[in-house]
Order: C-alpha cells, then sequence, then structure tokens
C-alpha cells in the first residue's frame, strides 16, 4: 500500500533537507593552487604553488606542472615541503586567449589535481575616434575605436556614457554591437536643440581608461534613408544617355531642411563604380558619355542638411537599391526614323515614303510592312527594347512620333 506524506509534514522535511545542504561541508579537492586566477602585468614573474591534501597520499616529487597544455621544465620547479611543489614563471607574455592561460598541477600519472588561470596582459587604451548619427532624429548610434595593445590579450568591456552639456544626470547607454563590435544605440528619450556631451569608458582586469567627451547637437549628425522611387529611363533615341529621377526620403520631409545628392553607376559586367558629386538639390539628373545598347545600374544617397537652420552638413544615407536601364543601341535611332510621321494640321500626314522595314531592322525579326498606311502611336513604345509594339492601329491624332507597323 503506497505510502504518502500530509502537506505540512512534507514541507517541513524540505525545509530540513535544505538546512543539512546549505550546512554541508565542502568537497575535498585533491590540491589547491596558490595563488588562484591572478592577473599580471606582461614581462612579470610569477611563483605558484601546489599544496597536495594529506588524504592522497602524494607527495612533492610525484608532481609536475603544465601551462596551456605544454610540460614546464623541472628546472622550474621547487619541493617547499613534503606535498608541496612550485613553479617560477618569468617574463611572462600576454595570455594567448581573452579566457586566461591554464595553469595545471597533475600527479605523475598525468591526472588532473588542480588549476588556475592567469590573466596577463595590459591596462585598457583610452577608445578613439567616437563618431555618431541620427536617424531621421528619432535615436542615436555611435561608434569608436578600441585601444590597441590592451585589447588584444584581456576581454576589455565598454560603456557609453552620454548626457546634456549644461545640466543632467549622466546616462548609459544599454543597446551594445548594434552596427559593429564596437557601437552602441540609443532608441529615444532624446533633446533637441541642446548639446550633448558622450564618451566611452574602457576596463579591464587591470584598469579603467576613459576617452576624450566628444559634444555633439542631434540636428548636426542626421542621417537619413535613402532616396525613394528611383526611376531610371533612356533619354529618347539618344545612344549615349539616361533620366535618373527620384524622390526627397520620406522621413524628412515634414521637415525644414536642405539636401545633397549623390549618383554612382557602373555598367552590368563591371563592379566599378563612377560617382557624380555635383548633383546639388535636385530630384533629377541625366547621366551622358554612356555606352550604346549596355545595361547600367544606378544608385542615388541622399546628405541631408540645414535642418531646423544647423549650419553643419548630414550624413551620407546608404545608397538605394540599384535600379537597371539600358541605353539605345548604336544605329536603332536611324531605323526607327524610317516610318516616322509627325502632327500636321488636323491629321497624320506622311511627310516621305518610308523604305519597307526588313526582317532583320525589327527585333524579334518581324516580317517587313504588309499595311500601307496603318500607323501605330509611339505611346506602345516598348520602352525595354527601345522599339514600338508593332500592333495594327489607326492612323492617330498625335504629338508624339508614329511608326509603321509590321506584322
Amino acid at each position: 500500500m503506497p505510502f504518502f506524506f500530509s502537506p505540512p509534514l512534507l514541507l517541513l522535511l524540505l525545509l530540513l533537507l535544505c538546512r543539512s545542504l546549505l550546512h554541508a561541508e565542502p568537497l575535498a579537492y585533491p590540491a589547491v593552487i596558490s595563488p588562484q586566477d591572478p592577473t599580471l602585468l606582461i614581462g612579470s614573474s610569477l611563483v605558484a604553488t601546489c599544496t597536495v591534501s594529506p588524504d592522497f597520499h602524494l607527495k612533492a616529487e610525484d608532481l609536475y606542472w603544465t601551462l596551456n597544455g605544454r610540460r614546464l621544465p623541472a628546472a622550474s620547479y621547487a619541493a617547499l615541503g613534503p606535498t608541496t611543489l612550485s613553479v617560477a614563471l618569468a617574463r611572462l607574455n600576454g595570455s594567448k586567449q581573452q579566457s586566461g592561460d591554464n595553469l595545471v598541477c597533475h600527479s605523475r600519472d598525468g591526472g588532473i589535481l588542480a588549476g588556475s588561470c592567469l590573466y596577463v596582459g595590459l591596462p585598457p587604451e583610452k577608445p578613439v575616434n567616437i563618431t555618431c548619427w541620427s536617424k531621421n532624429m528619432k535615436d542615436l548610434t555611435c561608434k569608436w575605436a578600441p585601444g590597441t595593445e590592451g585589447e588584444t590579450f584581456l576581454h576589455t568591456n565598454y560603456t557609453l556614457k552620454y548626457k546634456l552639456r549644461w545640466y543632467g544626470r549622466d546616462n548609459t547607454c544599454q543597446e551594445y554591437h548594434t552596427a559593429g563590435p564596437y557601437s552602441c544605440h540609443i532608441p529615444k528619450d532624446l533633446a533637441l536643440f541642446t548639446p550633448y556631451e558622450i564618451w566611452v569608458e574602457a576596463s579591464n582586469r587591470l584598469g579603467v581608461a576613459v576617452s576624450d567627451v566628444v559634444m555633439l547637437d542631434i540636428l548636426d549628425v542626421v542621417t537619413t534613408d535613402p532616396p525613394s522611387d528611383v526611376h531610371v529611363s533612356r533619354v529618347g533615341d539618344l545612344e549615349d544617355q539616361l533620366s535618373v529621377r527620384w524622390s526627397s526620403p520620406p522621413a524628412l520631409k515634414d521637415f525644414l531642411f536642405q539636401a545633397k545628392y549623390q549618383i554612382q553607376y557602373r555598367v552590368e559586367d563591371s563592379s566599378e563604380w563612377k560617382v557624380v558629386d555635383d548633383v546639388g538639390n535636385q530630384t533629377s539628373c541625366r547621366l551622358a558619355g554612356l555606352r550604346p545598347g549596355t545595361v547600367y545600374f544606378v544608385q542615388v544617397r541622399c546628405n541631408p542638411f540645414g535642418i531646423y537652420g544647423s549650419k553643419k552638413a548630414g550624413i551620407w544615407s546608404d545608397w538605394s537599391n540599384p535600379t537597371a536601364a539600358s541605353t539605345p543601341r548604336s544605329g536603332e535611332r536611324r531605323r526607327r526614323r524610317a516610318g516616322i510621321v509627325w502632327r500636321a494640321g488636323r491629321g497624320c500626314q506622311q511627310r516621305r515614303a518610308p523604305p519597307p522595314l526588313r526582317t532583320r531592322d525589327v527585333p524579334g525579326g518581324a516580317l517587313p510592312c504588309s499595311v500601307p498606311g496603318t500607323w501605330i502611336s509611339c505611346k506602345g513604345a516598348n520602352s525595354e527594347l527601345g522599339f514600338p509594339s508593332w500592333e495594327p492601329k489607326p492612323c492617330l491624332f498625335s504629338s508624339c512620333p508614329l511608326f509603321f507597323t509590321a506584322q
């Protein structure tokens, strides 16, 4: 028949068990290393001792030392008692790993008796090159560069702090590594029209270093999203030009600001970008001097400045996603003109009798014209190939070129 404890009795037994665990004797270890987990400057010397518990019946001559798995020479040992063996380490180099070098005391058969971590390095150097930017005036992200020697050997913690210049308390940034290993993001609760003091503290086991203080106004470090609605199109039949149009960053349309734009473009089979710097505040630009019959990729970016009267330049946005377009092929313009008529008076009039189109003159190998006097509006032109849509339509009253129909 199963036996059950009543709830009050079960609670009492659990309480007695917890009390016995709290007052239990610690587990006995085979040996103890002293000093335990020391922190040392590069070039320091150290004498460590390994003392074996009498319960294990080991003597000093039964022991040896390893550092990071490598056995240390017996010449560096000294017996300081029947169960104590020391090792002398001179002119220590920086730790090979930031978690510390492993100094281990072994028994003769290779068993591990005790271990200690050696942290050997340098104090941190002060962080440098603090740069910050605000995305659409809603947040602040800062990056910095660490010190050199001290960062190599010991783990270093970085803390970004900030406060309003003339009043307020120190604040600590909480969201680290958002824009790289040495960065921090402040997502909200930032003041405008008041400068901030910003600095970074570096700390490791050997000390603390503080960067120079940077003073900035949020309005002076604004960046934004890339320009939107980027469109690239042909400039009529011009074989060496493309037209680029875009819209201002939508997040800044409600603020009083100016903008500078840059364009970069490259041909399809190249990774080399060419940059157009002198676009100014316009939201359109014509690229000239291009190769006929070539696909180009185009990107645009924005630098907002003058927000609420700030006199400092902003920070360039990321580039927009690439937009592709092709220039007309060489000779395409001449073939098109073979069948053009223009608006004249109240109807379409043929200026000259065009020669019949040949199969090689038409994309896809269309046949020559078979419906004389039938026209198609240029409004139906195929923008990808630069040729009209070959589809019979009646003569249309239009101010744009009209083309012969081909089948």
